[in-house]
């Protein structure tokens, strides 16, 4: 059978289901214990522009800091290139800031990583920017994008409150339950799909309004 065409799409996301009992104190105090790890994450970022995701901090650039933007688009529209260390960049603070976001989403208790994949997978396919991308896309795809950001503002609400009610169920029965678990999953899917079309460009493939895999 032919894959449906989100399982195509270059940007790929998934989280292990915790089948498990998972810790109830550090649950509990998520949002302290979380703080270290936030304000790393800050110290990548730095000044660049943010754009915020229910966990998820994502920051474009112009300069060094966050998830480069403008150098990519500059090099796409003037030079068809995408230089690969930019891309990894991209693609490791992505993975960096899911991790974090899985974590504060309470998804995972173990405590975030700053290399490894842990629980969270998170693919990027690298364009062949000469024959692979549209070299003056990138200057309107975040206008492209804003019917997936309006519709994610709504999820990212639902998915709020989809977390809260799985703290006290965490809380009262030690597992995330597996429903609430697939639908925060797929906005942070979702989430992943629009960042990597519309800021980190590494696709002209629109994105999916789909929450599934």
């Amino acid at each position: 059978m032919e894959a449906s065409s989100a399982s195509r799409y270059p940007v790929q996301f998934s989280v292990a289901y915790p089948d498990r009992d998972l810790n109830r104190l550090t649950t509990l105090f998520r949002i302290f214990t979380a703080i270290p790890i936030l304000i790393l994450i800050g110290a990548l970022e730095g000044q660049g522009g943010s754009y915020a995701s229910h966990g998820e901090s994502w920051s474009f650039a112009t300069g060094a800091a966050g998830l480069l933007f403008l150098p990519p688009l500059l090099m796409i529209v003037f030079r068809q290139k995408y230089p690969r260390w930019w891309f990894d960049w991209n693609l490791q603070l992505m993975r960096f800031s899911s991790r974090v976001g899985v974590y504060l989403a309470l998804m995972d208790d173990t405590y975030p990583s700053t290399d490894e994949e842990q629980s969270v997978r998170l693919e990027l396919s690298y364009p062949d920017a000469k024959n692979g991308l549209n070299r003056w896309l990138p200057l309107v795809k975040w206008l492209l994008a804003i019917p997936h950001f309006i519709i994610l503002v709504f999820l990212t609400l639902a998915a709020i409150v989809a977390v809260i009610i799985a703290w006290f169920a965490i809380l009262f029965t030690g597992r995330y339950p597996r429903g609430l678990f697939d639908f925060v999953e797929g906005v942070y899917r979702w989430w992943n799909r629009v960042i990597g079309y519309a800021l980190v460009l590494v696709t002209d493939e629109y994105p999916p309004f789909s929450l599934s895999a």
